[in-house]
């Protein structure tokens, strides 16, 4: 849900709300509240200007599972400040947001430096001598560099993807070790691979692709590949697609599990066989990631 600066949630956003409210009632539900760049809380006015938002908004679902303070924090595109002024955003919001009954999750994108990121917001929090947690867990968004890339590969320093699991868990571990903060769990909460529309749904799209893009095959093979892995990787306990739907503008996302026009893709029916496979608790894991 888009921040800019409100103190209350507005008339479309509280029907927004009360829409997500009854779909709470029926499924797990995951409230982001986020802003771009020029938004950025970096006082303590807006800060507790925005925690209180996300306090209203919070208060609007209260079957929400989780809420997400800001996205992608690494990211300048969303977030202009440092790692101490968002440790101090989600210091604030989360004295607010778990007392709610919600888990009270960060937002890490695979690129742009998030390990450096995560170990300044760890010596952020150890000087600011806090003696509660900043999140319940972390929030990590493992996009691959291409979407041809298999999930599991893994990359330099500077990027960490699905397959740099173990460097992310060891940079949380010495981020925040001896810290308050003792949840070390990570949730997934954005990855997706762009696939190439047919030729017959070429009227539902508008511009030209950006990216490189993988068959709508290609896209069902390694969804399903990062559900499995995530499933076999101890410290990670949710994985989201991004989306359920096809953006329109080519410029965006085409990594959605339905076409534009409503038919589902193949990658539809290989997420819900992996989810099958996770519930199932029969799912074998080779090695330990």
């Amino acid at each position: 849900m888009p921040w800019a600066g409100d103190a209350r949630p507005g008339p479309l956003r509280r029907a927004e709300l009360a829409r997500a409210a009854a779909a709470s009632r029926h499924t797990n539900l995951v409230l982001a509240i986020f802003g771009f760049a020029r938004a950025t809380p970096l006082t303590a006015a807006a800060q507790q200007r925005f925690c209180g938002y996300a306090r209203a908004v919070l208060r609007r679902v209260p079957r929400a599972r989780a809420v997400v303070v800001w996205n992608e924090a690494n990211v300048q595109t969303y977030w202009r400040g440092s790692a101490a002024a968002y440790e101090r955003l989600l210091a604030r919001c989360y004295d607010r947001l778990h007392p709610l009954g919600a888990e009270v999750l960060d937002s890490t994108a695979s690129g742009h430096a998030p390990a450096a990121f995560l170990r300044a917001l760890g010596r952020a929090y150890r000087r600011s001598g806090r003696r509660r947690p900043l999140v319940d867990a972390f929030g990590h968004n493992p996009y691959p560099r291409t979407s041809a890339e298999a999930p599991g590969a893994p990359h330099a320093p500077g990027f960490l993807g699905e397959g740099d699991y173990r460097r992310l868990v060891s940079t949380l571990a010495r981020a925040f070790a001896g810290t308050a903060q003792r949840s070390r769990d990570v949730w997934y909460l954005e990855d997706g691979f762009q696939s190439v529309f047919p030729p017959s749904l070429r009227s539902r799209y508008r511009g030209r692709e950006t990216v490189p893009t993988v068959g709508a095959e290609g896209q069902a093979r390694r969804l399903r590949h990062a559900i499995l892995l995530a499933a076999c990787q101890p410290h990670v306990r949710a994985f989201f697609n991004f989306e359920l739907v096809d953006e329109q503008r080519l410029a965006g996302w085409q990594s959605g599990l339905i076409w534009r026009g409503a038919r589902p893709k193949p990658a539809a029916e290989a997420f819900g066989a992996a989810a099958r496979a996770v519930d199932s608790a029969r799912l074998r894991c080779r090695r330990r990631p």
